[in-house]
């Protein structure tokens, strides 16, 4: 009695396990019932009929990852090479991805191969390498329109490497090299472009300074020459006056202005100066004028320190010690 009674609690225990399916998150078992679909667990408790039931398939709702091996393509330049992709795609109709296709990962996988070579064989190398995002874009349209009967989303695909044959591997390298040459060749022109355009601006702006400095000395030394013309002749002047206030007629004073333009006429070099015997008398009259005349001079001349040229006696007479006056147009040796 007793081993009966253990039987049927044995029973007891099978049929609830059997009937009782507690389905995890984000998870959805397919249940058939002889055969045919019934119905979908989702997520909790659930009861079905042991023997009469069963889970035909366990689906996962989560978005899941599909890393697909390279795949040969040819560009449309005629081009071979190896592109592999990950596709991010979730099951959205866990009937449909039961039901619709056998196997959905291998057919999502042959879905991308084809697409890619549909979508890469129309593109040529070097816009293959730089337009990712376009093929990314293109193929996540494709494959997810052709994934909707499966009862699948995709939501998105990228391509993960992309690798050209040796040989175009090597002359890409040789145009980046010759690429970075070039732009260092551009740099260095830049630079000694500038440093020769602000060499020439140091210079001409040197030249400028060294114009400006020749143009004020200049101006200073004419200035200097105008104050040593006026000085003159406020000296000529001044001995005239004291000439005149001496009591010098003005004959007088014009005869001894002639004697100066004698002495100017020699300039040191004649040997002999015609006297007019009227002139004589008023050499040792005019001696102690001309002193007088000379002393002003000096002191007028140091006044002025941008002076550079003094002026002259007055009246610079020359005389020669030996002197033979017999009379009108006698010589003076």
């Amino acid at each position: 009695m007793s081993v009966i009674i253990l039987l049927l609690l044995l029973l007891v225990i099978v049929f609830i396990i059997t009937c009782v399916k507690i389905v995890p998150e984000s998870k959805v078992y397919i249940i058939e019932r002889l055969g045919k679909y019934k119905s979908c667990l989702n997520s909790g408790l659930n009861i079905i009929i042991p023997f009469i039931d069963r889970v035909a398939n366990r689906v996962s709702l989560k978005e899941q990852v599909a890393d697909f091996p390279p795949q040969p393509v040819i560009t449309k330049d005629n081009v071979t090479m190896q592109i592999d992709t990950v596709v991010y795609y979730k099951v959205v109709n866990p009937v449909l991805y039961t039901y619709g296709v056998e196997r959905p990962v291998i057919a999502v996988e042959n879905i991308t191969a084809t697409t890619l070579r549909n979508v890469i064989g129309a593109m040529e190398l070097d816009e293959t390498l730089t337009s990712r995002d376009e093929i990314n874009a293109k193929m996540q349209m494709a494959i997810d329109e052709a994934t909707d009967p499966w009862g699948i989303k995709v939501s998105r695909v990228e391509l993960k490497n992309i690798m050209p044959p040796a040989a175009i591997q090597q002359a890409m390298e040789k145009q980046m090299k010759a690429e970075r040459e070039r732009r260092e060749s551009i740099l260095i022109a830049e630079g000694e472009k500038k440093s020769a355009i602000l060499k020439a601006e140091g210079e001409k702006e040197s030249a400028v300074l060294r114009a400006e400095a020749q143009k004020i000395e200049l101006v200073k030394e004419a200035e200097g020459h105008a104050e040593s013309i006026r000085l003159h002749r406020d000296a000529e002047a001044y001995g005239i006056s004291v000439l005149l206030k001496s009591g010098l007629s003005s004959e007088q004073v014009v005869a001894l202005r002639g004697m100066d333009a004698f002495s100017k006429a020699a300039d040191g070099r004649a040997t002999k100066i015609i006297v007019p015997s009227e002139l004589q008398g008023l050499v040792g009259l005019t001696a102690g004028v001309l002193e007088s005349v000379a002393g002003a001079r000096a002191s007028s001349a140091q006044q002025d320190s941008t002076v550079k040229q003094t002026a002259r006696p007055a009246v610079p007479v020359q005389i020669h010690e030996t002197v033979e006056s017999q009379g009108t147009g006698e010589e003076k040796k």
